[in-house]
């Protein structure tokens, strides 16, 4: 495994980062804890949640579900760099309703840690991540609140997710300004068929130091072999409805046809095309069973040729930094 500093930080993280989204939801709590312990076997130290992951009635079951992996020992807290998320509501429908279990008001965000912190069995998180911009709030009462719960020792960084680069600008700004070292992580989509996010969100989070953090690192299954699957009767049902669009199938055919000329596979080059993006920190990778590892752990030692970056450039070209991308 290869290890990177996150963003600015002196934290060191693997190049690729264990999505749990799946667990509780698609996977149960014993395969759960034997893919946890196979990607920290690998080298994995970086692991990602969040509070609403288990949704609906179980929002909340993932984050028990590491919860009692780290209580197993082992030194599998010690070991891992923790990672979570809050915005999203935590009110259950048969639940007295009150307003102040979302988004991230000082009060939502001090209860989110604790609660957060208590399924979880720790006495900390390492990095806590604001899911979505709360356009409702002000950075300054955000930051303080963080800054109450780093002197308590509840929470060490603090990263965002689907954030504007504006955002980032607005967020770090405010930070600096009251001596705060702010965001050091910025979540966001970004993989080969979705790269919007280089027009302006990761030119801000390197501007800042932020390291970036892709999610759907696959494209929800599209750059994972996916009309290979579909031939073979496997596809996905949300992969085979996106794949209607006659523009997209062509290019994923394009993109199968490359890299079957350079004998590689899809998913695995999906996930080392990441790695060679400036500011990239290491994509998330939500493995259902600790044998879905194996091709993500391959990724991560893939080098790309010139030819295939170059290829992979035409068939899905990015937007371009902003301005440039939408003004000439």
């Amino acid at each position: 495994m290869e290890y990177t500093q996150l963003g600015r930080t002196g934290l060191k993280v693997s190049r690729l980062v264990l999505g749990t989204m799946n667990f509780g939801v698609h996977t149960e709590e014993a395969d759960s804890h034997d893919v946890m312990d196979a990607a920290l076997d690998a080298g994995i130290n970086f692991f990602d949640t969040a509070n609403v992951y288990g949704w609906g009635e179980n929002k909340g079951r993932t984050e028990e579900i590491l919860g009692t992996w780290f209580a197993r020992g082992g030194g599998r807290r010690e070991r891992t760099v923790l990672a979570t998320k809050c915005y999203g509501s935590m009110q259950l429908d048969d639940a007295p309703v009150w307003p102040n279990n979302d988004k991230l008001s000082a009060l939502n965000i001090r209860q989110a840690v604790d609660a957060s912190l208590k399924r979880l069995q720790t006495d900390h998180i390492d990095l806590f991540q604001f899911h979505h911009v709360d356009r409702a709030t002000p950075w300054e009462e955000i930051w303080q609140a963080v800054d109450v719960l780093v002197q308590q020792g509840k929470i060490l960084y603090v990263g965002s997710s689907n954030h504007a680069g504006w955002n980032i600008a607005q967020a770090n700004e405010t930070a600096a300004r009251r001596g705060s070292l702010g965001l050091v992580s910025e979540q966001c989509l970004y993989n080969l068929t979705e790269r919007r996010a280089e027009m302006e969100v990761i030119p801000a989070a390197n501007a800042y130091g932020l390291g970036v953090i892709p999610w759907s690192p696959l494209g929800s299954g599209l750059l994972g072999g996916v009309l290979r699957k579909e031939r073979e009767g496997s596809a996905g049902a949300r992969s085979a409805r996106a794949l209607e669009n006659s523009a997209l199938r062509d290019k994923i055919q394009a993109y199968e046809d490359l890299l079957d000329k350079h004998g590689l596979e899809p998913g695995e080059v999906a996930l080392a095309w990441l790695l060679t993006r400036p500011g990239v920190t290491g994509p998330i990778v939500g493995p259902r069973v600790a044998d879905h590892l194996d091709s993500a752990l391959r990724a991560v030692e893939l080098k790309l040729s010139e030819e295939l970056l170059a290829g992979l450039d035409e068939i899905f070209p990015g937007p371009g930094p902003s301005p440039e991308a939408f003004a000439w």
